[in-house]
């Protein structure tokens, strides 16, 4: 496939190459705009291609970000194999712990973090002629962030600077935009035909993404030539996958395994060429782009991609197993005839392809952003303002990243960046970590290398001083053997950063860098904590660490109603007061217990939402107290105080003349200035029982509005007979209830308020029945009365009936007996 055509300046070329089309057109804008978008599909060669073709233009050096190692180290070998040199001599490569320039390097191919660094320490780049972002459309933290900078340093400081974004699927056209309308190049490139294949039904619920792609494994062997090459979301499902293999492939078939954590060695068997027979390679997203796998012509897309999430309401970021997008397939796809023609098997229905998102998302919108924060504090402002994001980090995640990095003492009260923060900003750590290397003292960086890693102990529980142990003895104790050397090869770089005085446990060192996930145990449950940050946390069932009174956790799914621990540590009481003393404090607490139904006043001894100790607070003052009872009263409802018949009535009243609001919510809201003054020494939900709240609300109206209330909703309505009948308010419609013969002669129907609103009469019998409601009473005479009458006569025949209601005179007495 690489074949080296004679010198041209100096450089070789690799020919042919699908890029070397758009290449003249490419060098072209550069030397007009000093800037260009190139959108060109996988296997067009522009990793390889564009930074060799710039170099007779470029002044200085030509730095080229690559998103993944291993596709760094790929590309800098091959661009130096095409032009006869080492690694080292035209081009070379650097990234975290490991570089290989030499004084005449032109070409660097850098990982993201690099070029961060970079811009850090000299923001004018100096001896840089231009920056390359290479498969931008992976749209990861780094590559935003760096873009922003850069861009803002060509405008401000370096209009000479060129800058190139390459894409495969991205829709290139924003990012153009973004570069003030950079020029816009695009590539057809070149690729063998893939023939797709989809499941004819969806995988059962109950079946394992492993047992099925296995299946399509062995399928695909026997039907397809050529290399395989398997997408699958993560480590554990690429080990469960090879497992279920064990034994099943054909004999000419040689099993790989490629993620990222995996030793470069092993990455690099991943990618070369088969010795003999045929290669399967089962891989993370890490193959998608910038390799050329050899002699692949099958691709399975088992239709999965792991991302970070992140949650600011919890400060936790978690895996989350999502599809992949149809831009990801794409890519996928393509990896299938880069070399020859070939065929994608994708492990989900044809009819499942639309509802597939249209690109990944970017990750600076779900991830943590801690370091991004702190990059931008030690940039200047620590805000996004004036950089040119093509996503804008969220501002919810961002104030978050803020807490938790001024919490690690990174940036001041006013949001600066402090000298350690400057300090944290240099390391190739989480800001946590960091914190806890620079502070933590002897055996730190042992202890950031391990939580920076994956778990060398699985399914071991989730003590972290058992990790630790691995790391001295992992055949005793079972640990994967590659995590361990990574982790002891990681830990040795760290060691030359490691400061702190004095000598820290365990668990103190690790309170360092998770201050906010500190963990007390709840009482009567020893599986169940609540952390300093103020979420739950549960401790998987029967766990060793579980019933520890004080831990750390350092590993969480990110639940946001109650995390579970996958990972934490014992910490001593005494080992918390030594990192974190500054930060307990005694609080007052007054509050109402919804467990006691009582008003509780104690001292607490607190570390953020950890209330370490507490005794009774005796001399609580008389405002604190009717604060908390307050907060009962809104915690039980009105319905807990003691409502007399005419403290309901007068509430209803008040209600009924429209002068005040007295609806459930607006008399909890404004209890403090109608209940409070009243409750005394009320304590409880019994003392709150025998509360009448009508002398409050009478006083809380005073006299003049009393007087109005009177006027539009009068208490009592005087009858014929001179009695103050009580006018019930509960109802849509005010009422009065009395004995029929009560309202004998009266012509008109009775009406009360300012707006004459008429009186719903419950008309009554001798026994005290209702015989008729009405609010037309003329009209009862004129109308059903005749029926009424002629009912209750005969049922009570003492009282008097007349014929003619509108002239007989109201009375309560009834005929003497015998008459």
């Amino acid at each position: 496939m690489w074949r080296r055509s004679g010198q041209n300046n100096g450089v070789a070329r690799i020919l042919p190459l699908p890029i070397d089309d758009i290449l003249p057109a490419l060098c072209a804008a550069i030397a007009a705009e000093g800037r260009a978008v190139l959108q060109a599909p996988p296997g067009a060669g522009k990793t390889t291609g564009v930074p060799p073709a710039l170099l007779g233009q470029i002044k200085g050096r030509i730095v080229m970000l690559e998103p993944r190692r291993l596709a760094a180290r790929a590309a800098a070998e091959r661009m130096a194999e095409t032009m006869g040199e080492a690694v080292g001599q035209t081009v070379g490569y650097r990234m975290r712990g490991e570089s290989v320039v030499g004084p005449d390097t032109r070409i660097e191919v850098v990982t993201e973090g690099i070029l961060t660094r970079m811009l850090q320490d000299a923001p004018d780049l100096p001896g840089v002629g231009c920056v390359i972002f290479d498969e931008f459309h992976e749209r990861s933290l780094n590559a935003d962030l760096g873009l922003a900078l850069t861009w803002e340093v060509a405008q401000a400081l370096r209009p000479d600077l060129a800058i190139v974004v390459m894409s495969a699927t991205l829709d290139a056209a924003p990012v153009a935009a973004l570069l003030g309308d950079a020029p816009l190049l695009s590539s057809e490139g070149r690729a063998y035909p893939v023939a797709t294949r989809h499941l004819d039904h969806p995988l059962p619920k109950d079946r394992r993404l492993e047992d099925g792609v296995s299946d399509v494994i062995l399928r695909a062997l026997g039907e397809a030539e050529g290399g395989c090459l398997v997408f699958l979301p993560g480590e554990g499902e690429i080990r469960r996958t090879a497992a279920r293999l064990a034994g099943r492939l054909p004999g000419d078939v040689a099993l790989h395994l490629l993620y990222g954590a995996m030793p470069f060695a092993d990455q690099r068997a991943a990618i070369a060429p088969a010795g003999h027979g045929r290669k399967l390679v089962l891989a993370t997203a890490i193959a998608e782009t910038s390799l050329t796998i050899a002699d692949v012509r099958i691709v399975i897309d088992a239709g999965r991609a792991r991302r970070a999430r992140f949650d600011p309401g919890s400060g936790m970021s978690r895996l989350v197993t999502e599809p992949v997008s149809r831009a990801e397939a794409d890519q996928r796809r393509g990896r299938a005839g880069r070399v020859a023609p070939g065929i994608c098997y994708r492990m989900w229905t044809k009819g499942a392809e639309g509802a597939l998102p249209a690109f990944p998302p970017p990750e600076i919108a779900a991830a943590d952003l801690a370091g991004l924060a702190l990059e931008l504090a030690v940039w200047g402002g620590g805000g996004t303002e004036g950089l040119a994001f093509l996503t804008p980090p969220p501002e919810g995640a961002l104030a978050e990243a803020r807490a938790l990095l001024a919490a690690l003492g990174a940036l001041d009260a006013a949001g600066r960046i402090t000298d350690h923060g400057r300090a944290l900003a240099r390391l190739p750590l989480h800001p946590r970590l960091g914190h806890m290397v620079l502070r933590g003292g002897a055996g730190a960086s042992r202890i950031a290398a391990l939580l920076a890693a994956r778990d060398p102990l699985r399914d071991r529980g989730v003590d972290l001083a058992l990790r630790l142990r691995a790391l001295d003895d992992p055949g005793g104790m079972g640990a994967d053997r590659g995590a361990v050397a990574q982790i002891r090869e990681e830990a040795k770089r760290l060691k030359r950063f490691e400061r702190g005085a004095g000598v820290l446990g365990l668990g103190a060192q690790v309170a360092l860098a998770y201050p906010d996930r500190v963990g007390l145990r709840r009482a009567g449950d020893a599986a169940r904590y609540v952390l300093s940050g103020g979420k739950g946390a549960v401790m998987p069932d029967g766990d060793a660490l579980a019933g520890q009174r004080l831990i750390v956790a350092t590993d969480l799914d990110g639940d946001p109603r109650e995390a579970r621990i996958r990972q934490a540590v014992g910490i001593s009481e005494a080992e918390l007061r030594a990192v974190h003393g500054a930060q307990i404090t005694w609080r007052d607490q007054c509050h109402w217990s919804k467990r006691h139904r009582r008003v509780e006043a104690q001292q607490q001894e607190v570390l953020g939402a950890l209330v370490l100790a507490e005794r009774p607070w005796r001399d609580a003052p008389p405002t604190a107290m009717a604060g908390a009872l307050m907060e009962g009263i809104r915690d039980l409802g009105l319905a807990c105080l003691g409502w007399s018949a005419r403290a309901q009535r007068l509430r209803a009243r008040i209600a009924a003349s429209g002068l005040a609001d007295v609806g459930d919510d607006a008399l909890l809201a404004g209890l403090e200035e109608w209940a409070a003054p009243y409750l005394g020494s009320a304590r409880n939900a019994a003392d709150l029982g025998r509360f009448d709240p009508h002398d409050a609300l009478v006083a809380w109206l005073g006299h003049t509005m009393l007087r109005e209330v009177e006027r539009l909703a009068p208490a009592t309505w005087q009858s014929p007979l001179g009695r103050a009948i009580p006018i019930d308010y509960s109802g849509a419609v005010p009422e009065v209830a009395l004995r029929l013969q009560e309202v004998f002669g009266t012509t008109t129907h009775p009406r009360i308020g300012q707006d004459r609103v008429p009186l719903k009469m419950v008309l009554l019998s001798p026994g005290g029945q209702p015989v008729q409601v009405t609010t037309d009473l003329p009209g009862f005479w004129d109308g059903s009365y005749t029926d009424v009458r002629k009912e209750m006569r005969a049922r009570y025949p003492r009282h008097p009936w007349p014929e003619d209601p509108r002239s007989a005179d109201p009375t309560l007495r009834a005929k003497p007996r015998g008459r």
